[in-house]
């Protein structure tokens, strides 16, 4: 490591602490409590009781203010030394990409922070509540993804070096893809984090008293604050230490609610007792919600493009100086979502052991399941100083993850996309930085504003999440379409997303009208149409699928790509060995001279351009 990138390891040691003070700070209030005054709750009321007790809307004490201000301090004490005290951003490169000079850890937390939204993290618990344990088997996906990411796709992101992932399209098909794509995605990450701030506070705001206006100001005044003054760096290093906060308030809540309930053994029996334990449902109706199916295949394409084809993802690989650091952060970060997903799911079935006898959904003390999280913790565990606190501080800590790095990637999405490309603008690398850090106020801004549309359009919310879900399967369709075709054209790009969007459009508010709930009996109705019925979960492969046939399609219509015209950097590796495998006869007829002779034309490459003949 050289001699700058040292600076920043500082702090990571210091946030280390900071993540182990307030653990410690809650365990040394709470001893007599934890160690007597839980086990004689649990002893003394029963379950009925505790699900109908009041709360206080007032339900914050001086310690869960301490420990909430403390997260909240610390993220932006991150800004400020990146900002201010560091070495400071040479150019928009340095300030989006890190200087390519972040270790594989960091990156790795960063990579899980940012894939845990606060939606996910009331409505995990929430789904093992209402519909059992189906959906944990995306763990699955997980380990799936990762291998197919390295091998395919990685590969030619780390050999371009691309500071916007969308610069590949301009390079293997024309400008107005990449422009389609970007656009795409500024849309999709404006509306998205929006959605993924806004819902989870109303549903803490509902429970906690909290002022969904105060809590979704604070998020993004912190956010906006230290991922425009420190960059990539910051965001790297504040996500690596909101992960160390929402992983140890989920231990918390699980180790306190198991100890509530009576431990493991009627943590799993109620949850068996309810029905609720489903892994292995093989049933292949895709309008089935949940089955292992929709689950395991559906899930890991809808992964698949939060891993190869999602900028914010991207950006982040790039922070690394090489392929294999990437690939150990990929790893890891795969089984740090495993084991937050599992935590997840298992407070759900201490939830339902919780209210085996009094349901708060049916008595009417909340009015979405995502409020069941927040109700617990505030009725059952608010008498424990500092617990409710940390639990807010960890949705905020997810709120925060998602919106820095979507900040940070819209930023450079636009720098690089349209302000350079589109523009023709070339930004000084002294004023690079400033037109980042302009750039995502700007956003933060934009999104902020949001917020109170979507407080008014309550539809809007699913609307929004399944539409991250189509958007992300159509972008990677297109780099799919790129990478492993080399016929496509960029006529049959263009037409493959655009008409693969306004399918996937069609049948997303098709689905809102017809269906106003996502429940299974919705799903057994054959009066609704086959396509909005389908699980929202199909949406990323269906996308992915459309795109990739509808551009061979347009491609064949328009007249193929000459694969001889191709650089083959733009190429999958192990799709290229495999086309240069094939016997010769069968190349000729599909038009595939790459094996005799290797060329790289003199593309903007940031790599250094190679011939190599026989």
């Amino acid at each position: 490591m050289s001699s700058g990138s040292n600076k920043w390891q500082l702090p990571y040691s210091r946030l280390k602490l900071g993540c182990t003070a307030i653990y410690i700070f809650i365990y040394v209030i709470n001893v007599p409590v934890i160690n007597g005054e839980v086990v004689e709750f649990a002893e003394d009321e029963s379950n009925a009781e505790k699900c109908k007790s009041e709360h206080n809307s007032n339900a914050f004490t001086w310690e869960d203010y301490l420990v909430l201000g403390s997260m909240l301090l610390i993220s932006c004490g991150i800004g400020v030394f990146y900002g201010f005290f560091a070495e400071k951003h040479k150019n928009h490169h340095d300030f989006l990409l890190g200087g390519s000079s972040m270790g594989t850890f960091p990156m790795a937390m960063s990579l899980a922070a940012s894939f845990v939204t606060a939606v996910e993290l009331l409505g995990n618990p929430a789904e093992m509540y209402i519909n059992g344990t189906q959906f944990w088997i995306i763990c699955l996906a997980f380990i799936l993804v990762v291998p197919v990411t390295s091998k395919l796709y990685l590969p030619v992101f780390m050999t371009l070096r691309l500071t916007s992932s969308y610069e590949y399209l301009s390079k293997r098909f024309n400008p107005s893809t990449r422009y389609l794509a970007s656009w795409l995605y500024i849309f999709q990450m404006v509306l998205y984090t929006s959605v993924a701030v806004y819902a989870p506070a109303l549903a803490l705001s509902k429970v906690t008293g909290l002022n969904v206006y105060i809590a979704v100001s604070v998020v993004y005044i912190v956010c906006i604050f230290y991922a425009s003054q420190g960059g990539m760096k910051a965001v790297i290093i504040a996500d690596t230490f909101q992960a160390g906060v929402l992983i140890g308030s989920l231990i918390l809540i699980a180790y306190l609610g198991e100890k509530l309930v009576g431990g493991t053994g009627v943590v799993w029996s109620e949850s068996y007792n309810a029905d609720k334990l489903e892994i292995f449902n093989f049933n292949v109706d895709p309008t089935i919600r949940h089955s292992f199916w929709s689950v395991v295949v559906g899930g890991t394409f809808y992964w698949l493009t939060m891993f190869c084809s999602n900028q914010a993802s991207i950006q982040k690989y790039m922070s690394v100086e090489t392929i294999g650091q990437v690939r150990s952060a990929l790893w890891t970060s795969c089984f740090g979502l495993i084991f937050i997903y599992t935590i997840n799911f298992y407070i759900g079935m201490i939830l339902i052991a919780n209210y085996k006898e009094c349901d708060p959904l049916a008595n009417g003390e909340i009015s979405s399941a995502d409020e069941v999280l927040p109700l617990y913790i505030i009725s059952i565990m608010g008498h424990l100083k500092g617990v409710t606190g940390f639990f807010v501080a960890a949705i905020f800590a997810a709120s925060l993850g998602t919106v820095a790095s979507a900040l940070n990637s819209l930023s450079a999405v636009t720098m690089q996309d349209f302000i350079h490309e589109a523009c023709g603008i070339d930004i000084p690398d002294k004023r690079g930085a400033f037109y980042a850090k302009a750039l995502s106020i700007v956003y933060g801004a934009i999104s902020f504003g949001l917020i109170f549309v979507v407080a008014q359009l309550g539809s809007v919310m699913q609307v929004a999440i399944s539409f991250n879900g189509m958007v992300g399967g159509v972008t990677l369709g297109l780099f799919s379409l790129g990478m492993f075709f080399p016929w496509a054209n960029s006529k049959g790009a263009i037409f493959g997303s655009v008409v693969a969007s306004m399918l996937l459009t069609w049948m997303c508010i098709g689905q809102q009208i017809a269906a106003k709930s996502l429940t299974d009996e919705l799903y057994r109705d054959d009066s609704i149409f086959i396509l909005f019925r389908l699980s929202y979960i199909w949406y990323s492969a269906i996308g992915f699928i459309a795109t990739i046939i509808l551009g061979l399609l347009g491609s064949y219509a328009t007249g193929f790509q000459n694969p001889e015209e191709l650089d083959i950097i733009l190429l999958s590796p192990p799709v290229l060995s495999f086309l240069q495998s094939l016997p010769d006869c069968v190349q000729e007829k599909l038009n595939l001279p790459l094996e005799p002779s290797i060329r790289i034309s003199k593309l903007s490459l940031n790599v250094v351009t190679v011939e190599v003949s026989k």
